[in-house]
């Protein structure tokens, strides 16, 4: 399937013609009229001074509104990122992390910043794994499950290295939303009754989302969060000093020390983020931005497309074929993250390896064109030789030609469901992102620790990855996606799509998705054309329906135009232009 880019038009339909040319000779002709052509059924939001694309129609209008003010792009990304901790507490977070893609255009170069969260001093493998070396959900729910949070600190950063308008400035529309409270939609009142039991690992937790009987919000309503304000102004106030060392971080080192959490006030006096360097590689000659470890998404991004730049796929055509080749590609680099990628201040990973054009013409022999192959015989790669980690993403863009990609996260819908008293916002539960199983099981055979196991200070691995094509040396699709382990392969696809099938954002955006991991189960969206479905097992592959797969927010800028897609996948997402 091929799909035009969007307000393409016939340049006879500019004139839309209403009446017929002059009746000659007497005669009437017949009345003739000439329509614009809209050759795509997927639109985008269509901007000129920039553009906003958020999980939540709040937080987008939020940062459109800090645009209007004569803020930056970064101004906007703090402020979204506010505001969504209120409007979207399932991922939205204070408490979370997340990395940051910014591209500074007056000085022409790409920034990452890196704030995932670090284990706590005072983290054992035995906190997080049973007798039988099996994790338990010590790992994944409660107090224990937390790790340092980050997101404060690496929000503060961007700003104060790249924001215009006032820190208060960016901060006070979320402190206006926690005090005055969000109208919940019927999605939003939904996740509170899913997420009860999570919910129900704190009471603050249980007092702020549910009414004082226990009862649910309903649709309609208005949820306030007076402990989220207070701890918002004292951000607003103080700076990232009030998390980390202030009276947040009293209050929450008490909770923690009150029911044996494993945050203590050094763990957060020491938290920094991190400045990195992007990973950078090409695709069919457009540049491509996206983070380093500890995210594990990126570099398993540009293998997967160096793999497949080594195809026609614009020749094939969207369909079982050109599927087909990106699902064997994402099996090939999927092993290789699990086995070669680790928070790089602590390990060594080659990155290089993963990056190489070379290394991609070695994997891409092992795929058969015509059929699957099993994905134990996909294995084996060396990248050493070439040698030399529930979550949500929002873009945003300014007319000044700065960029901002950003994936934040709690790690599961409500993260640990843990809220520390008095001060209104939920904990991450990223203490289950190491490899505790594989640790234990390596100590017990003296091998050596797997790169990704825990340590004091250590960021574990994620798969969030803001992502940047660039066209022309400048930013041309800002993309990123939440979904957990499907991450890397919906950024892959939008990417691909709009590339090799020349579909406009929105349609890139809303086709079908895949998921291949190193497994041999490949699994599809609900409502896949059958015939594609078909296909696919034909050439040998296991499909297996699964739910929809991450929420994509992303903008192209072309042709002077900033172009929105919102990810239908999740209500509440909106593009919005200032």
């Amino acid at each position: 399937m091929k799909a035009a880019k969007p307000f393409r038009l016939v340049a006879a339909a500019l004139a839309a013609l209403s009446l017929a040319l002059a009746p000659a000779a007497g005669m009437t002709q017949p009345q003739r009229r000439q329509l614009l052509e809209y050759p795509s059924i997927h639109h985008p939001v269509v901007g000129e001074k920039g553009m906003v694309v958020s999980q939540s129609a709040l937080a987008s209008e939020i940062g459109a509104q800090i645009l209007r003010k004569g803020g930056n792009a970064v101004d906007a990304h703090v402020a979204v990122a506010f505001a969504l901790a209120v409007t979207l507490p399932r991922a939205g977070n204070i408490g979370g992390d997340g990395f940051t893609m910014i591209w500074v255009a007056a000085e022409q170069k790409m920034v990452v910043i890196d704030y995932r969260s670090v284990a706590p001093r005072g983290a054992k493998l035995t906190d997080f794994v049973n007798r039988d070396g099996e994790e338990t959900p010590v790992a994944s729910k409660g107090y224990k499950a937390a790790a340092v949070p980050g997101t404060v600190a690496g929000l503060h950063l961007a700003h104060a290295r790249y924001g215009k308008l006032p820190w208060k400035t960016v901060i006070a529309p979320a402190i206006k939303l926690a005090e005055e409270g969000v109208v919940l939609t019927p999605d939003e009142a939904f996740v509170f009754s899913w997420g009860k039991e999570r919910l129900s690992e704190s009471a603050d937790a249980k007092k702020t989302f549910y009414k004082p009987d226990g009862s649910l919000y309903r649709a309609g309503e208005t949820l306030k969060q007076p402990d989220l304000a207070w701890s918002l102004r004292q951000i607003a106030d103080k700076g990232p000093d009030a998390f980390y060392r202030g009276e947040i971080a009293k209050r929450f080192v008490a909770d923690m020390k009150a029911n044996g959490g494993l945050i203590t006030a050094e763990d957060l006096a020491a938290y920094r983020p991190q400045v990195r360097e992007a990973l950078v590689g090409t695709y069919r000659g457009h540049t491509v931005y996206t983070t380093p470890p500890a995210s594990a998404g990126g570099a398993t991004l540009l293998q997967m497309l160096n793999i497949l730049e080594r195809y026609d796929l614009k020749a094939m055509g969207w369909g079982a074929q050109s599927l087909h080749l990106q699902a064997e590609a994402m099996k090939l680099a999927y092993a290789d993250r699990y086995e070669f990628l680790g928070d790089t201040d602590f390990v060594k990973a080659p990155l290089k390896g993963f990056t190489s054009k070379a290394y991609a013409d070695e994997q891409a022999a092992k795929i058969d064109p015509k059929k699957a192959k099993p994905a134990k015989d996909l294995r084996g790669g060396n990248p050493w030789k070439y040698e030399s980690p529930s979550t949500t993403h929002y873009s945003v863009a300014d007319a000044d030609g700065n960029a901002v990609s950003t994936t934040y996260t709690l790690g599961a819908d409500f993260g640990s469901g843990v809220m520390p008293a008095g001060t209104g916002f939920l904990l991450n539960n990223q203490m289950n992102n190491y490899s505790h199983e594989q640790a234990v099981e390596a100590g017990e055979k003296g091998e050596a620790m797997p790169l990704n196991a825990m340590a004091p200070g250590k960021r574990m691995l994620s798969t969030m990855m803001p992502t940047m094509v660039f066209k022309d040396g400048k930013p041309w699709l800002i993309t990123g996606t939440p979904g957990g382990s499907t991450i890397i392969d919906t950024v892959l696809q939008v990417i691909v799509n709009v590339v090799d099938f020349d579909m406009n954002v929105a349609a890139a955006t809303h086709q079908p998705r895949i998921f291949q991991a190193a497994t041999d189960t490949l699994e599809i969206e609900p409502g896949f054309n059958q015939d594609t479905v078909a296909g696919l097992k034909a050439m040998g592959h296991p499909v297996k329906t699964s739910q929809t797969m991450g929420s994509a927010q992303s903008i192209m800028i072309d042709q002077g135009l900033f172009l929105g897609a919102a990810d239908p996948r999740r209500p509440g997402a909106l593009a919005v232009a200032p």
